[in-house]
């Protein structure tokens, strides 16, 4: 069986009708674009609000019409609005409508309106994983600080703990958690539903799964919210204690999508120590903050390089910053992780440190640091409360 491309897939889509003019929503010029990669399919609708719930239907056909395709094994459609001339118009980062879906698909939303999508005041999207007890987004204000192999190893760290833990990867441009997990395969897919794939103890999702390693994801905001969405909603991640999500860096659409879709408990700060990463680090702060997000405390990354010939501890990026600027910003520091050329070879090598060392330096540094997060989730009803945005 052959695999589509996006010229095929626009000729099956001609065979659905646009509700307004009564065309095909190819000819309508509804079809905005459509993104394949590997057999990930996404397909952005043009409306407006004011059309917004009439287009429902028309986005569910157009998600049940390419999942037929050859070779196609997920399809997500959004609805996405430009701003127009009208007064009725919504405003550049209002896009699309959440009102009349289910849990089970992915949509396009306000992402711009934490207080509900355009269904009318009040009205909420269904939140996303339902079955999953504490959700924390290990985050940073820049790249190149280690957020995902901290991501990797507290995951890693807590199931040793004993507990059912799920890891998404929402870094939809670079994902990395494939090759730091050894994962080189797509999900199964049964139904509606995605299969996480199992490593390490971990049931994890990633759009890398689904897409070739080299090929860049050249998506607009509102696609790659609909990817995040779907992992989040069109996966079978059952019960879990605690899902840790390696948000991708920067204070952006991803953040504010899981921080308006999902009962976040807390986010945890990954920086390194030298000034410039933590004025980045601040900022990442104060955006969970302005979404109301708990912050659990922030970690030192690459805190200090030690010998190991001699033993010998040195500062490459100074010591001690992070915890400085924790107190400074009133929240907890949750410890230091070294910087040792074995957890960048297990990453490399697809085995997380914390799983193929367990008993090494580094991998009790990720176990401390699971410790303390796991002391601040696991408290009684009511002691932290969890606040769903959106």
């Amino acid at each position: 069986m052959t695999n589509s491309s996006p010229e095929s897939l626009r000729e099956a889509l001609r065979s659905i009708k646009d509700p307004t003019s009564g065309q095909d929503i190819v000819a309508a010029g509804r079809v905005e674009g459509i993104e394949l990669r590997g057999g990930l399919v996404q397909v952005a609708l043009l409306t407006d609000r004011a059309h917004a719930q009439a287009m429902e239907p028309v986005r569910r056909a157009v998600e049940e019409l390419l999942g037929r395709q050859p070779g196609i094994t997920n399809a997500t459609a959004v609805l996405t609005a430009h701003k127009g001339p009208a007064p009725a118009a919504p405003p550049p980062q209002a896009r699309g409508s959440s009102q009349g879906h289910s849990p089970g698909h992915s949509h396009g939303h306000s992402h711009g309106q934490p207080s509900g999508p355009a269904g009318g005041p009040g009205q909420k999207a269904p939140a996303l994983l339902p079955d999953v007890k504490r959700i924390v987004a290990v985050a940073s204000g820049k790249g190149g600080v280690g957020k995902s192999t901290v991501a990797v190893n507290l995951a890693v760290s807590l199931a040793r703990q004993g507990l059912r833990v799920g890891l998404l990867d929402a870094d939809i441009y670079g994902p990395s958690l494939p090759r730091m997990l050894g994962l080189a395969r797509k999900p199964e897919v049964r139904g509606e539903k995605m299969i996480p794939l199992q490593a390490w103890g971990l049931s994890c999702m990633s759009i890398g799964f689904l897409v070739d390693e080299e090929q860049p994801m050249i998506w607009r905001g509102p696609m790659v919210m609909g990817a995040l969405e779907q992992m989040m909603g069109q996966v079978a991640w059952g019960p879990l204690d605690v899902l840790v999500v390696d948000m991708p860096p920067g204070t952006g659409d991803a953040q504010l999508t899981m921080a308006q879709r999902v009962a976040l408990t807390g986010a945890v700060i990954v920086s390194t120590p030298q000034d410039i990463a933590l004025i980045d680090a601040r900022r990442g702060v104060r955006m969970f903050e302005k979404t109301r997000v708990p912050v659990l405390g922030v970690v030192e990354n690459m805190s200090f390089f030690c010998c190991p010939n001699c033993g010998h501890e040195t500062h490459l990026f100074g010591h001690g910053g992070a915890k400085a600027e924790a107190a400074r910003l009133g929240t907890d520091f949750l410890g230091e992780i070294p910087l040792l050329l074995d957890i960048r070879t297990a990453s490399d090598a697809g085995t997380p440190i914390a799983a193929a060392a367990p008993d090494s330096d580094a991998a009790k540094a990720f176990a401390a640091l699971a410790q303390r997060v796991w002391a601040k989730l696991d408290q009684p009803a009511g002691a932290g409360p969890r606040i769903v945005m959106g």
